[in-house]
């Protein structure tokens, strides 16, 4: 499978772009991010400083699912999972192809996220689908 990973460093306000990731450096990846750091410097930083929550996305570019993580406290995380879905329109007469379909879950420990990462990373969509409604 084809991924790339990108950063949102919350100092900073591009996105950095990683690029292309191997399957056994994403979780590596992960662990390596000082998310702790991160979230200790944006106690003590004015509003004005933070762009974001930390966050790592991981994309599977080959069918175009991917999930972004964000540490929100040290004990709690986001999870978005993005993926392309057809959806039905107009009191579902109409079905249209979304291709940046977004769903998200909040309140996830590091677990959770490890588990997601690696449903992706083993293309398990069905265990995405139902953790990530």
């Amino acid at each position: 499978m084809n991924f790339r990973a990108s950063f949102c460093n919350p100092f900073k306000p591009d996105i950095i772009e990683i690029g292309k990731i191997e399957q056994e450096q994403i979780l590596e990846t992960f662990h390596k991010i000082p998310w702790a750091d991160y979230l200790a410097k944006m106690k003590t930083a004015k509003q004005k400083e933070i762009f974001y929550s930390p966050s790592l996305e991981i994309e599977n570019k080959d069918n175009k699912n991917g999930l972004s993580v964000s540490a929100i406290d040290g004990t709690e995380w986001y999870i978005f999972y993005k993926r392309p879905k057809l959806v039905k329109k107009f009191f579902g007469l109409i079905e249209k192809m979304d291709n940046d379909y977004l769903t998200d879950i909040q309140g996830q420990t590091e677990n959770d996220v490890i588990d997601c990462l690696n449903a992706l990373i083993r293309n398990d969509i069905q265990f995405l689908e139902n953790k990530i409604k």
